[in-house]
């Protein structure tokens, strides 16, 4: 067959609806032309979209041999580095996986369970009672807390709050949606925006540097953080991972590991807090396992409305849209036949609200998944196949603490009754105003006197 039909519109126009608005772009693409679809972006390939199951299947079956996740990830060189897993295919990137994997391995999220909650507990304490806030803000401090001492191992103090600024300082610069066009990303001094940006990323990356020569020069023995045992790893010939190359993976670990986490719990309280019996649900379900013993990391980590709850969270509302391949040689795909060169694109909005499988796609519905075991090509917030999200486990263990904590000690609402917006922060898609919302009640930490603050 021909290429996938696309929309009678200017490229200009398509990249401005993709930017400012582009789920409902997709939706929009969808309804007037099919299935399947494609488009263009300046200074990228062109662009298949499909969202079947049997497509989506096809395309993370491939071994990563002849759909090319890392070429199609390039423009995020400039934001992520060039010797990030994410630009990397074939070889290269099986070799990077097998070092990056056994750290994020799912028994070691129970040990960092409880340095979630206590972060979330200092956030907590932070927030203001009666006046509006950015939740998502907030969030995102306890994501990037999170990350520094978890996986960079980083303790509290001078040092710690360093790297934390300056990444806070950067991504506040980094994140314009323009510069996911090459075009704009144009370093015309200091005082442009992407110099700007330039030399905000430079200075992350000589803290990051810096922090793994004191790991190597300090020795990793003792040690079971994310960074130290990247720093120990070795791969199948012997050799360590090179100091560019651990500065990248902790800067896609920074991005992808912080700002989508934040961003995702901030879609999920949107409705835990507009669907009064979905938050009564969460706390009843927290009230009967505190009945029965402790509430530990791993009890919270097992309770399955709360499970259920983050996965709706992420079906409903992607935190990135797309997944996508460059096709290293030609091949005929949900019944086209696309040339070498041409991107495909597997749109995690549009199979996540397939009638087929989410019967009342548009409701926020968590029972959902209580009542079905979706297929990886159902459900895929964490892409697919060989390329599927190292840090999934780590993420949704997060979702759960941070949710959990949030829900035992405060009682908030959504500070407007304006409908939420998404807005986009780079690749990720956030809720208009951060979310603003208003703290009516405060409790106490577990084992601190039993006071409670309320408007």
């Amino acid at each position: 067959m021909a290429l996938p039909p696309s929309p009678k519109l200017p490229t200009i126009v398509s990249t401005l609806r993709w930017l400012r608005t582009p789920f409902e772009f997709m939706d929009e693409c969808h309804e007037k032309l099919g299935d399947a679809f494609s488009f263009t972006l300046p200074g990228l390939p062109p662009i298949a979209v499909f969202s079947e199951p049997d497509v989506v299947k096809h395309v993370f079956a491939d071994t990563g041999d002849d759909l090319l996740a890392g070429e199609f990830n390039k423009s995020l060189s400039a934001f992520l580095g060039d010797k990030s897993v994410l630009m990397a295919d074939k070889a290269p990137h099986l070799r990077k996986r097998r070092l990056l994997l056994p750290p994020f391995h799912g028994e070691r999220m129970v040990k960092y369970g409880g340095i979630m909650r206590d972060l979330t507990d200092e956030i907590i304490d932070s927030m203001p009672l009666g006046a509006p806030f950015s939740l998502h803000e907030r969030l995102n401090k306890i994501a990037l807390h999170v990350i520094v001492r978890n996986v960079f191992g980083v303790d509290p103090g001078p040092r710690e709050e360093a790297i934390r600024n300056s990444v806070t300082d950067t991504l506040d610069h980094i994140t314009w949606p323009p510069f996911l066009i090459p075009a704009m990303r144009l370093d015309l001094g200091r005082f442009s925006p992407w110099g700007k940006a330039v030399r905000k990323r430079d200075l992350t990356d000589k803290l990051l540097l810096e922090e793994i020569h004191r790991r190597r020069t300090e020795g990793t023995r003792g040690r079971d953080d994310v960074l130290s045992l990247l720093v120990a790893s070795r791969d199948e010939d012997g050799q360590p991972m090179s100091d560019e190359e651990l500065r990248d993976e902790l800067t896609t670990l920074l991005v992808a590991g912080h700002e989508t986490t934040a961003t995702a719990i901030s879609w999920a309280f949107r409705w835990i807090l507009a669907v009064p019996e979905i938050e009564a649900r969460l706390l009843e379900e927290l009230d009967q396992a505190r009945a029965k013993g402790p509430l530990t990391p791993a009890v919270i980590g097992a309770l399955p409305y709360l499970d259920a709850t983050c996965r709706e969270a992420l079906r409903h509302q992607p935190i990135i849209p797309i997944v996508g391949r460059i096709l290293d040689k030609p091949q005929t795909i949900g019944g086209y036949d696309l040339p070498k060169g041409y991107a495909v694109v597997c749109s995690i909005y549009l199979a996540h609200r397939r009638p087929e499988a989410y019967p009342d796609p548009t409701r926020f519905h968590p029972d959902r998944f209580l009542d079905k075991k979706m297929t990886p090509a159902e459900f895929f917030p964490f892409g697919g196949g060989v390329r599927r999200c190292i840090g999934m486990a780590f993420a949704l263990y997060e979702m759960k603490m941070v949710t959990a904590q949030l829900l035992l000690r405060t009682r908030m609402t959504l500070a407007t009754k304006k409908p939420v917006r998404v807005e986009r922060r780079s690749i990720t898609l956030t809720p208009s105003e951060g979310l603003a919302v208003k703290l009516l009640e405060r409790r106490e930490r577990e084992g601190a006197p039993g006071k409670v603050a309320a408007e």
